[in-house]
């Protein structure tokens, strides 16, 4: 009833003590929550004083034995075991770090589970822990940190980069920011505003639709995903997913742009770049643009858009085909706003530099993990031992 819920809210909402749930949990310092609760209802699950180690224990494979160390005191949900240790014999911060490296091993307690696998607190307080002396786990334990401060630090720079890369794409591709300074006034289209020395024209005045179908049987399958574009099926999912017979596939080549019809208004589009030539599933629409009137780079990344992201799904909802899908004949009819083949190149130019930074940060930070994936082998098994003049100065200065 209304009366028991405002009870409840009260009893719990509005307070000053953390709630920590398991989408809390980052495998790192938990430095904030987004709830917080009374000291009333913190009374009825006993807070966690600062330093405890947290386990997620629910939620299947995909959450269970997620970790978090709280920075300051706080209360968890009945999701999460939670950890006190004695700091005379483990350091905080190195039983997280190892924790982290045998998370696989949480799998071997919950793969008896019912349907959906979990772990109990009986399973925390049972697993085994290799422990160095404690002068050692802090030197452990601040050097794989410092790996985590490179890979965090990466981390923000690339979404920095990806929101600056939205933000240049819906100014630049719609005209609203003019490269070399062009101030033009602005009109208003259906969907967007575009400068008024642009053209607003069809897909089908630029591109046409091209249906080749796999005659010389070429095997290189391509799909087409959300973020990545065109990639080989098999090293993208890991395992055949298409079809033993690709006789009736389409040919795309090298320049030309195709799109799962059933899937393009979640973003599905791409522009074959990185191979010569490959085969589509029979459902893809593959179609190529005439040169002389529009820059590839610059449609692509214009199709790219959330704005084109939502007019797709609008004409999908609208089409004919009840299927869900968006066939040529209704796609061809889109109109995209069109500026001179020069500044068309000028744009796709100025978002390509920016792509090419996220590209980059992308290799460092997969070197980053990569490196302190293969510290954490050597050192949490004590394979590597760090210099004892290092770790001396941790039991000397209690660093």
């Amino acid at each position: 009833s209304t009366p028991l819920r405002s009870k409840y809210k009260e009893f719990f909402s509005g307070g000053n003590v953390p709630w920590v749930k398991t989408m809390d949990l980052t495998n790192g310092p938990i430095i904030t929550t987004d709830e917080k609760i009374t000291s009333l209802a913190a009374s009825t699950c006993r807070p966690f004083p600062k330093d405890a180690v947290l386990v997620a224990m629910y939620g299947g494979f995909n959450q269970i034995g997620r970790t978090g160390l709280l920075i300051d005191a706080a209360a968890v949900n009945q999701a999460i075991s939670a950890i006190v240790v004695n700091k005379n014999i483990c350091q905080p911060e190195y039983l997280l770090q190892y924790l982290n490296h045998n998370r696989n091993r949480w799998k071997q307690y919950a793969a008896s589970s019912r349907k959906d696998p979990n772990i109990t607190r009986a399973d925390v307080v049972a697993f085994q822990v290799l422990l160095p002396p404690l002068p050692e786990q802090k030197a452990i334990a601040d050097l794989l940190s410092t790996w985590d401060s490179a890979i965090e630090k990466t981390e923000r720079l690339i979404w920095a980069k990806e929101k600056q890369l939205r933000l240049d794409s819906n100014w630049m591709l719609f005209g609203h920011r003019r490269v070399r300074h062009r101030e033009t006034k602005l009109v208003h289209g259906q969907f967007f505003r575009h400068p008024i020395d642009w053209q607003l024209v069809k897909i089908n005045s630029i591109a046409k639709e091209v249906s080749l179908r796999n005659a010389n049987s070429n095997e290189r399958v391509l799909s087409c995903s959300k973020y990545d574009g065109f990639v080989n099926s098999l090293d993208y999912f890991g395992k055949q997913v298409f079809s033993s017979d690709t006789s009736n596939y389409k040919v795309i080549k090298k320049g030309q742009f195709g799109f799962p019809s059933n899937h393009i208004e979640e973003g599905s589009i791409g522009l074959l770049e990185h191979c010569e030539e490959g085969i589509v599933s029979p459902i893809y629409i593959v179609f190529k643009v005439d040169e002389q009137k529009v820059y590839s780079q610059y449609l692509y990344r214009l199709f790219k858009t959330n704005i084109f992201q939502h007019i797709f799904q609008i004409n999908t909802s609208s089409s004919v085909d009840r299927r869900g899908s968006l066939r040529w004949i209704e796609f061809s009819k889109i109109e995209v706003p069109l500026p001179k083949l020069d500044e068309q190149k000028e744009i796709a130019d100025n978002l390509s530099v920016i792509q090419k930074e996220i590209n980059l940060l992308i290799k460092l930070l997969e070197k980053y993990k990569l490196q302190k994936r293969g510290l954490m082998q050597k050192l949490l098994a004590g394979e590597w031992r760090i210099k004892s003049e290092i770790v001396d100065r941790y039991g000397k200065d209690g660093i």
